[in-house]
C-alpha cells in the first residue's frame, strides 16, 4: 500500500502553534500516522459527509481522504467538546 501525502490546512496549523508543545506533538504525531493508515483502528466516517474522525487524548482530528490521488487532507483539530461548534 502507498503512503498518502498529508496537507494539514492553514488554520489547522494556527491552532497547533498555539497549543502546549507537549500536545501538539502528540497530535501532529497521529497526523503522520495517517501516511501508512489513513483509516486506523478507531476512526469513524461523520455523517453526512466524507470526513473521518480520529481522537487522541481529549482532541480529535477531522481529515478527508482522497484515495485516488493518496492524499489526506486534515481539514479540523480541537478540544472533543469544542470540536463541533
Amino acid at each position: 500500500m502507498a503512503n498518502y501525502k498529508i496537507v494539514i490546512t492553514t488554520s489547522v496549523q494556527k491552532y497547533l502553534d498555539k497549543l502546549p508543545d507537549t500536545v501538539a506533538e502528540k497530535l501532529e504525531e497521529a497526523m503522520l500516522k495517517l501516511e501508512e493508515e489513513p483509516r486506523p483502528v478507531g476512526c469513524q466516517k461523520m455523517s453526512g459527509t466524507s470526513a473521518y474522525r480520529i481522537r487522541v487524548g481529549n482532541y480529535k482530528i477531522i481529515y478527508a481522504i482522497q484515495d485516488k490521488v493518496v492524499l489526506v487532507i486534515v481539514l479540523d483539530a480541537g478540544a472533543r467538546r469544542d470540536i463541533y461548534r
